[in-house]
């Protein structure tokens, strides 16, 4: 009785799984350790992407002290509609924590295209840069550059549930993430620099100018409203995390990342905002702490 009872409970999950991610609809990546995913005609790219987080992810397991089980997803519109999680805007890479399922787009999109004006409406101080980082192979601009480099903040995503953090506040997962998604890359792939922090300078130059939300708290009060109906209100906000995560890095070198691990994996229980700043700047993360201090005014310390 208890075996058939276990079998019909091992139906109904497999077949609600399924349902909502045949994964053997997808190809498979061969060579990586981990599951890797990719549409139709995206091998290319899955393979750059997957090769990348296999780097990052062994990096940080060192520096941590945890292999994360993840799998990665490279999807075209078609397949974002199956496995993407629902109201999720094509282009918006995410994590999948139910699945351990990296999730990213493999396709330039009218998402990233939004954040990208015209060569001649860039600031003079980014525009010959930026044309030089994001120009590809077919001579237009693109922004695919710094997107194919966010898998690694959704790794970062990975590791905090993974290893147990109670990241105290959904921008801090963010900021977290992007900390050490900056991290492998200024110590193992320093020649993507550019391409990783010219996106955010370029975005946030534009001002905040037309965006209903802008400060720690209205993020932390509607993180689910701002990611889904607001992509673009959220792209700003992790744009300035992703300057944030440089300053950071550029203060303190890798050590952050271990610093912050230790933090919040000991710190279970939820904090008020001036807790959080002070254990912040006692457990030495004084940056950290100015940021939140001085957000509005853009300045880190």
């Amino acid at each position: 009785m208890k075996r058939i009872l276990f079998i019909a409970v091992l139906m109904v999950f497999f077949s609600g799984f399924a349902a909502s991610q045949p994964i053997d609809s997808l190809n498979r990546l061969s060579g990586i350790s981990f599951p890797a995913y990719y549409s139709k005609g995206q091998e290319q790219s899955a393979a750059t992407i997957a090769t990348r987080i296999k780097n990052a992810m062994s990096y940080h397991a060192e520096l941590l002290g945890l292999q994360p089980e993840i799998i990665l997803m490279v999807l075209d519109t078609t397949d974002w509609k199956i496995y993407s999680s629902k109201g999720a805007v094509y282009g918006m890479p995410h994590y999948q924590n139910d699945k351990k399922a990296l999730v990213v787009a493999a396709e330039d999109n009218p998402f990233w295209k939004s954040f990208l004006p015209a060569a001649d409406k860039l600031p003079a101080s980014l525009r010959e840069a930026v044309v030089a980082t994001y120009t590809n192979k077919e001579g237009n601009l693109s922004c695919q550059a710094f997107f194919d480099l966010l898998a690694i903040h959704e790794l970062g995503h990975a590791f905090h549930h993974q290893g147990g953090l109670t990241m105290q506040r959904s921008w801090m997962a963010e900021l977290f993430s992007n900390i050490l998604l900056h991290t492998y890359i200024a110590e193992k792939e320093p020649g993507l620099l550019p391409a990783l922090t010219l996106f955010p300078k370029m975005t946030v130059s534009g001002g905040s100018k037309g965006f209903r939300y802008t400060s720690l708290k209205d993020l932390q009060e509607n993180y689910n409203e701002i990611a889904m109906k607001y992509p673009r209100n959220y792209g700003w906000y992790q744009c300035r995390w992703h300057m944030a995560a440089a300053e950071i890095y550029d203060h303190s070198g890798k050590k952050i990342c271990v610093s912050l691990w230790k933090v919040f994996q000991q710190q279970k229980e939820e904090i008020s905002d001036e807790a959080l700043s002070e254990l912040l700047e006692n457990s030495g993360n004084k940056v950290i702490a100015g940021m939140i201090g001085n957000w509005d005014s853009h300045t880190i310390h």
